[in-house]
C-alpha cells in the first residue's frame, strides 16, 4: 500500500514568523495537532505540534502572541513521498517515535500528513498487528534507548 492511499491530503502550513498563538488557533480550528512550518517558497523547514506549544512556550513561559513559532518548531523534520511503502514511513515513525509524518513532493512541498490515526484506520489492510507494533513503538520509552545502540 502506498502512502498516498491512506494519508491525510489536508495540510495547513504557516510562516515561521507565524505567532505560537495564531498557530494554536489554526490547529483548534481545524482539529490537527500539528502544523507545517514553511519557507517563502512554500518548503518544509519545520514542524509544530500541540505538544511542542505545551512544552515548548506555555511551560516555558513564552509570550505566546508575540514568541514566533520558529522558536520552538522542530527543524529536523523525518518526512516522507506519496508514493512511498506505507511500510517504509510507518518504520520511520517507529524508529523516531514521531506520530505524524509529513508528505511532501519533490520540492519538499508539503501535500499532507500520515498520521497514527491515518495507520489505525487502515489497520485492515495494513495488518492490525503491524500497526499495533508501530504504534507501539512509537509510545515505546525504551525505543530510543534501543536506537541510540
Amino acid at each position: 500500500m502506498k502512502v498516498k492511499e491512506c494519508m491525510c491530503d489536508e495540510s495547513f502550513c504557516v510562516k515561521p514568523e507565524t505567532s505560537i498563538c495564531e498557530v494554536a488557533k489554526i490547529m483548534a480550528n481545524n482539529h490537527v495537532g500539528s502544523v507545517a512550518v514553511c519557507d517563502n517558497n512554500n518548503c518544509l523547514c519545520g514542524i509544530v505540534t500541540d505538544r511542542d506549544i505545551i512544552l515548548r512556550s506555555i511551560a516555558c513561559d513564552k509570550d505566546v502572541h508575540q514568541t514566533p513559532v520558529s522558536s520552538i518548531m522542530t527543524t529536523n523534520v523525518f518526512t516522507c513521498k506519496k508514493d512511498d511503502d506505507v511500510k517504509d514511513a510507518e518504520r520511520t515513525m517507529a524508529q523516531n517515535q514521531v506520530r505524524r509524518l509529513p508528505v511532501c513532493d519533490e520540492n519538499r512541498n508539503v501535500i499532507g500528513f500520515l498520521s497514527i490515526g491515518d495507520l489505525a484506520q487502515n489497520d485492515q489492510l495494513l495488518g492490525k498487528q503491524n500497526v499495533c507494533e508501530t504504534i507501539s513503538d512509537i509510545c515505546d520509552c525504551n525505543v530510543q534507548a534501543k536506537n541510540a545502540e
